[in-house]
Parts: structure tokens; sequence; C-alpha cells
């Protein structure tokens, strides 16, 4: 007689990087039936004891990036700056790549990303692309606007505002794009859960408020307070740019509001992302968890709020470099409703992501106000 009972195979699943995003993924890994891989070319990563499998490696490396995707299930990414040609040969070879190659060739090059917009007549920013110093000098009419590098910018690294002809002197001399600046009133983010049958998960909106000298996200709120009608809009503008990618995965739509309530996509992540940490206390099924379910075939989780939240970030203070050192924990953990990710970074230096806190509450002032609180009472130094 057959047996009714089988035992299934333990999916491989690998992680291209190890940092933050990449420990908070492995994390919940944990809750699932999954053997972990991760490349990173720093055995010492916040991520690496957290893997079945640690593998050095630079993950912009094609040999690097195919050797250790052979032999996995599937595959995913924590920053867009790998090796997409390797992630093409394993898709051909039946490896699950999250996001698709041609997905992530898209958004890690801003001019692409820009373009793409453009072509499918999603609604952004006005843009000219500059291949040069001297090329951006010539656009001094177009201004005041942002100078996005090409390549290799993350975490508000590789942007410039150029409000002045004075300030082309900061811009980038090397293929670039120049985004005419929106008259905002409100930064929004989307993430978007897609699953390989092109079903679709949305998170409620966040509003995004920025340190505008680092240019990082310095605290958040969700859901976003936004009119309906104008909510609405941000939706489908999230949706249609998923939709145009064509692609499973996690993704995270940036978008701005204008004065007149106009939306503009300003960018996408293809990724887990900074803007839905707070989806970890405050939604049924966190990012991270939504995550695993796609690569892993499992149906999509509920995006639903069990509370609004928001996410203070803790960025490494001014004129400290060295050994880490988190003052005033002790006394934001007496706190209720308070969540403290440390992100296992052992180096702080000036604007590093460090780690965030969580507070989740039913009143938005009471998350205004915690959120200040821990601004002014947390801080990433190093003993001197």
């Amino acid at each position: 007689m057959i047996s009714r009972f089988y035992i299934c195979r333990m999916k491989k699943a690998g992680i291209l990087g190890g940092g933050q995003l990449g420990r908070m993924l492995l994390q919940v890994a944990a809750n699932y039936p999954v053997e972990t891989y991760v490349m990173e070319n720093d055995e010492n990563c916040p991520a690496a004891h957290l893997c079945d499998h640690f593998v050095k490696g630079d993950i912009t490396r094609f040999d690097d990036v195919y050797q250790f995707g052979k032999g996995l299930d599937a595959i995913t990414i924590e920053i867009e700056s790998v090796n997409e040609e390797a992630l093409c040969k394993l898709e051909q070879e039946g490896v699950k790549v999250y996001p698709s190659p041609a997905a992530l060739k898209i958004i890690k090059n801003k001019i692409v990303q820009k373009q793409f917009y453009k072509d499918n007549e999603i609604p952004t920013s006005d843009f000219v692309i500059t291949q040069n110093l001297l090329e951006l000098q010539l656009q001094q009419n177009f201004l005041p606007a942002v100078h996005k590098v090409g390549m290799g910018g993350y975490d508000g690294r590789g942007v410039q505002i150029i409000r002045t002809r004075e300030d082309m002197e900061k811009g980038f001399d090397a293929p670039s794009v120049l985004e005419k600046m929106v008259n905002i009133k409100k930064e929004i983010a989307v993430i978007v859960a897609v699953n390989d049958k092109r079903e679709t998960a949305v998170y409620p909106s966040v509003d995004m408020l920025f340190d505008q000298r680092l240019n990082l996200l310095e605290y958040q709120i969700s859901p976003a307070d936004l009119p309906e009608k104008v909510l609405w809009k941000v939706e489908a503008v999230a949706m249609k740019v998923v939709k145009n990618l064509n692609s499973a995965g996690i993704f995270a739509v940036e978008l701005f509001v204008d004065i007149n309530d106009n939306v503009f996509v300003n960018e996408t992540a293809p990724r887990v992302h900074n803007s839905g940490h707070h989806t970890i206390e405050a939604n049924y099924c966190s990012q991270f968890d939504m995550l695993w379910r796609v690569m892993l075939g499992y149906p999509l989780g509920s995006t639903a709020h069990i509370l609004p939240a928001a996410i203070v970030n803790l960025v490494g203070a001014e004129g400290f470099s060295g050994p880490a050192h988190y003052e005033g924990l002790p006394e934001i953990l007496q706190l209720e409703n308070i969540f403290v990710h440390i992100y296992g970074k052992k180096e702080t230096r000036p604007g590093r992501k460090m780690g965030h806190i969580t507070i989740i509450s039913k009143e938005k002032q009471e998350l205004i106000h915690q959120a200040n609180r821990i601004k002014q009472t947390v801080r990433v130094v190093c003993r001197q």
C-alpha cells in the first residue's frame, strides 16, 4: 500500500547582500521550511550569523553570483547593485529570481527607470539626461531641479539638489538624470507584493518625512493622512508601475503629492524597503513575511493594519565614528508599544543606518509625540 505521507524537500533560497534587510528577512525565515543562503563580502555583516549557509563573495561579480545561485530554488536581493547578467543566466536555468532580472535592469539605473515611467505613461516629474558636468551647465533654464547619478546611488548618496547656477558644481560628472523639482506637499510610499500568478497585495500608504541634510528617511507614519481621492490616485499609480514591471516580488513605490494633489512617481525599489519596516509589528503580514510567501509559493498574506504605526530611523550621530553605542535605549524601552530593532552593525559613522524604532498606537498625535521623544532621546554614538 502506498502511504499518503511523504517527505517534501526543503527549498533552498538565497539572499544577495547581508545587511539589515537580509537580517530582517532571515529573522522571519525561521518560521518557514526553507534552507537559507547569504552572500556578502564581509563575514561579520548583520545577516551572516542568522543564515544556514554564508558565502563570502562579491554580489557585483558574475562568477560569484552565478556560483552562489546554482542549486538554489529561489534568490532575492537586498540592494540593487547586483550582477543582473548572472541572475539572467540563473533564471534561464530554472532558478526563481525575485525581482526578475528584467525588472532589476530597469530599476537599478535611474536614467532607464525614469524613461520607463515616460514610456509607460506613468506620471513623473519632467527630466533631462546629462552625460557630464558640461551638459549639466547647459540646463540652467531647467532649475530648480534634482540631479541623480544613473548608477550607484543609494541611501541619499548620488543625489544633489540644484537650485541655482552656483549649485551646478555639486552635480555629477557622469551619466545622470536631472529632474524638475516638484512643489511637494507630501512624500508617500506604497509597498506592493506580487506573486508568480501576478496576484497582488497592497499595503496601506506611508507618509515619509526626510532629513533634508542627510537625504535619509527620518521618520514615517502609516497609514498616510490623505484625502480618499488622492489615496486612490496614489494606489492606482503605484499599481501601474508594478504591473508594467511584470515581475513577482516586493516593490516599494515612492511618490510625490504636489500642492495641487497631483501624484508623481519619484523612484521604485524592487525589494523590501525602509518604508515598510513598521509592518513587522503594525500589519498582520509584514513585508518580510510576504516576500517569503512569494518566494516559497505560499498564498499572499493580509496587508491590513493591526494598529497605525510610526518609525524613527536610528542613524549614526555627527562627530562619532567607531564601535556603536546606543544612548537612551533604557528610557525608551520603558514606554508602551515601542519596538527596537538594532541592525547589528558594529561600527557607527555619521548618517549610517544603525537601526529603527517602531511605535504603534490608535492615536496619530501619540505616534508623532513618541516619534519626537525618541528622536530627542536616542543617539547612536561611540564610546570615547
